[in-house]
């Protein structure tokens, strides 16, 4: 498809990101703990400049919610969402599963999505009623309907582990007929290609998943908070689906 102008900066943005990505990747750049003991490197900084610089040149009206440089105008109606490399704890130990996440929220509803994971070669993006695509090929969810058939992955299970919901999910396991962690952008990938069924996670922010709305619902799935909530600028669970499967998981975790 011929991306819209706001999708054509996202990916403009999203290769200049891959480009400083790649030139620091396995380099043993510095890394400092932020106050919310996350890691940060100077690949999360460089790469969000370079992707708000292109954002803002664009679309100079539009807000921008990012994870290193912070936010202006996070009220505005059209609002950039970035995680310039979402997986920066892969980035430092140097395996290949992390991403640069650039989303579009339009009146609290993600429009526009994509997922670039420059080392490990995927490219995703997706923009509303226009479909889903992985490296130019358009995706589509599967078609499995049954708990017992069904493959899901989760994420962040120390969490999960500690949560209210754990008895329950333990259950939902035992149901399942393949259970994986795939983590980060790459269960999402799959899901929207089709090659997995389910994703859970917890303790995510909205950065970190944004774009994947966008992707996995252009794909023809659902995704909500595992409470079955829309979800928001202050989501912290997904539940993510091929639309079929998700009243059932519902039901087996509430």
């Amino acid at each position: 498809m011929k991306p819209s102008a706001e999708l054509q900066a996202a990916l403009d943005a999203a290769e200049q990101a891959a480009g400083i990505a790649r030139s620091l990747f396995q380099r043993n750049i510095e890394v400092r703990i932020k106050a919310d003991k996350s890691p940060v490197t100077e690949a999360d900084v460089r790469c969000e400049i370079a992707i708000r610089e292109i954002l803002e040149a664009r679309f100079p009206s539009y807000g921008f919610y990012g994870e290193e440089t912070g936010s202006r105008d996070q009220g505005a109606d059209s609002l950039w969402l970035v995680d310039p490399i979402d997986g920066t704890k892969a980035f430092v130990r140097e395996y290949a599963m992390f991403s640069t996440q650039i989303a579009l929220m339009r009146g609290g509803e993600i429009v526009l999505g994509v997922s670039s994971a420059p080392v490990y070669g995927e490219l995703c993006f997706a923009e509303r009623g226009r479909g889903a695509y992985l490296n130019g090929k358009a995706l589509a969810v599967s078609s499995i309907a049954g708990v017992e058939s069904a493959a899901l992955s989760s994420g962040n299970m120390k969490s999960l582990a500690t949560g209210a919901q754990w008895t329950k999910y333990g259950a939902l396991v035992a149901r399942l007929n393949r259970i994986r962690g795939y983590g980060d952008f790459l269960h999402y990938h799959l899901l929207a290609g089709g090659k997995i069924d389910a994703v859970i996670e917890t303790d995510v922010n909205i950065l970190d998943i944004a774009a994947c709305v966008a992707i996995v619902t252009e794909a023809g799935g659902r995704f909500t908070d595992l409470a079955g909530a829309p979800i928001t600028l202050q989501s912290d669970s997904v539940l993510a689906t091929n639309g079929r499967l998700h009243e059932p998981v519902l039901a087996a975790l509430s």
